[in-house]
């Protein structure tokens, strides 16, 4: 069994929270460098030129590479061996976020309830949190910062299985054209088929933090996510919607079985600057 003390988790969630927000991954950088290779438009090479000259100043100047730091996604891969001392594992990775967000100067976003008084919480508290148990004495961490122009043009649609493939293609290139420019593209779009109402977003959201590119590793939904991207770049929506080639960096789907009368397609995009950041414990 491995002890892991409340104050390693704070300590670990504060400093993912502050460097997430100031260092765009690899993979997110080079497929924005590709895209640029890629872009014909004027106006859209110049979005993604200014794209990456913030990106290296965010990480230079050790400021948030946006305005909006996003609402603190976090994901928790717990071993079944890992024994959490001196507190609360859900109470130390919201402190975590408290303390990140106000030692890294991050705007705090968080609302603590959704439909009356809408009060700012002052310290981007609480976290959604994601929990999986899993074999093993480790604890994995990601920090997936998540803003709102790009969270708000996600969808979920419960379609019918005789919808198929078509159906599902239909509803996810519909979705991205009409979100349009909002959420700030060049955009990696998130795909969760299967499941139920409340699973295929969860897929849709976690398909986001795969590495740009990767592939599923079933054929036909790595081909059918080549199709989407393909389709995608082709609605000439372009970087920030100003038009161009490079609407997308990357598409990437994740499934799961579902029931026998259900098709549960969801859609979760994310901005160009696609943050997520771990620690193993």
């Amino acid at each position: 069994m491995k002890i892991i003390s409340v104050q390693e988790i704070t300590s670990a969630v504060r400093q993912l929270c502050m460097d997430v927000n100031y260092d765009l991954p690899s993979d997110v950088e080079q497929a924005l460098q590709d895209g640029l290779k890629r872009e014909e438009s004027p106006f859209g090479q110049y979005c993604l030129e200014q794209i990456l000259s913030n990106c290296k100043m965010a990480r230079e100047n050790s400021q948030a590479m946006c305005q909006d730091t996003g609402i603190a996604v976090i994901y928790l891969e717990v071993g079944q061996d890992v024994h959490v001392t001196e507190g609360s594992l859900y109470d130390a990775v919201n402190e975590g976020v408290r303390q990140g967000y106000a030692d890294g100067y991050l705007r705090k976003s968080v609302v603590s309830e959704p439909l009356f008084e809408r009060n700012n919480t002052g310290d981007n508290t609480p976290a959604v949190i994601h929990t999986e148990i899993v074999p093993g004495d480790a604890l994995r961490i990601m920090v997936v910062p998540k803003g709102a122009g790009s969270e708000n043009m996600g969808a979920v649609k419960m379609l019918k299985p005789a919808d198929g493939l078509e159906g599902a293609k239909k509803f996810i290139l519909d979705t991205v054209r009409n979100a349009g420019g909002n959420p700030c593209p060049p955009i990696v779009v998130g795909i969760g088929v299967g499941g139920t109402m409340e699973k295929a977003p969860m897929l849709a959201k976690k398909a986001l933090t795969r590495e740009i590119g990767s592939r599923n590793a079933d054929e036909r939904y790595a081909e059918l996510a080549a199709e989407l991207l393909e389709e995608i770049n082709k609605t000439g929506i372009g970087p920030q919607g100003l038009g161009g080639r490079v609407t997308a960096l990357a598409v990437h789907i994740e499934q799961f079985p579902t029931h026998i009368a259900m098709l549960p397609v969801a859609v979760n995009i994310n901005c160009h600057a696609a943050r997520h950041k771990e620690i193993v414990l």
